[in-house]
């Protein structure tokens, strides 16, 4: 019995779980990505025309998807994302620049972290007030507490715009097999699986870096959960080839409704 003034709307069908070895096509991977860079813009996450994220296409060689320099993410689209090589050269033809110097640490990780099909970079405020922090991420929260033991760190070493000094290769080291780094004085990275893994990760960092913030600015004294609990909640939230494949159905289908031209 549906209440009176309750309108019965009928509900999408739910996803179906998807298959964890099923490799994307380009136009698929395209569309995530347009979508994970208008949900970026949508949750606050943008520094003007900078940062990237960045797929992995599947097929003989190293190429990649990433935006075209200049435009603003909510702006993006599938067709306007550039495909790249190692290097951040356009493999396509494209009327649009690509940051060759912005792409030195999604290469990296791409080539050299088997977990970094997709990256996903960000310079927010709650970010980079975090990343100039010596303590890090706190597990001040449940929901920070997913992050403990997942977080490396990459100490700053100036902008990386080339490999002169091997940054790659410490980045790299430094990422290990975790799925989100702290880049000092820089910024939030995260990588995943899929599109939706690293837009998961992105998400719940960013939450837990405004979280600290709030509480800190706060002024009351910090209480930190023992490490037992800590550990606890963390193994409770679980890990999978598919993680955060559900909110990303669900964002997926507020883009179509709201935004439906990023899948053009």
């Amino acid at each position: 019995m549906i209440p009176s003034g309750v309108t019965d709307v009928p509900l999408p069908p739910p996803p179906r779980r998807p298959d964890p070895n099923h490799v994307p096509t380009e136009a698929e991977l395209r569309r995530d990505l347009a979508a994970a860079y208008r949900l970026i813009a949508l949750f606050g996450m943008t520094d003007l025309v900078f940062t990237h994220l960045s797929v992995r296409v599947p097929g003989e060689g190293h190429r990649f998807l990433v935006n075209p320099y200049g435009l603003l993410f909510e702006e993006i689209t599938a067709s306007s994302l550039v495909l790249v090589d190692a290097a951040g050269a356009p493999a396509q033809e494209t009327a649009w620049p690509v940051n060759p110097a912005g792409f030195v640490i999604h290469s990296a990780l791409h080539l050299g972290a088997p977990q970094a099909h997709c990256v996903m970079h960000t310079h927010t405020l709650a970010g980079m007030a975090v990343a100039a922090q010596k303590g890090g991420l706190l597990p001040l929260n449940q929901i920070s507490t997913e992050f403990h033991g997942r977080v490396a760190v990459h100490e700053y070493e100036g902008i990386a715009a080339d490999d002169n000094l091997g940054e790659r290769e410490r980045l790299v080291r430094d990422m290990g097999d975790k799925p989100c780094m702290i880049l000092r004085h820089h910024g939030l990275l995260t990588v995943g699986r899929t599109v939706a893994e690293a837009f998961y990760w992105m998400y719940y960092l960013e939450q837990s870096c405004r979280i600290q913030i709030a509480a800190q600015s706060s002024g009351a004294p910090l209480d930190i959960p023992p490490e037992d609990v800590v550990v606890r909640a963390r193994d409770q939230m679980g890990d999978s080839p598919v993680k955060g494949w559900l909110p990303w159905q669900a964002l997926r289908r507020k883009l179509d409704r709201e935004q439906p031209d990023y899948a053009e």
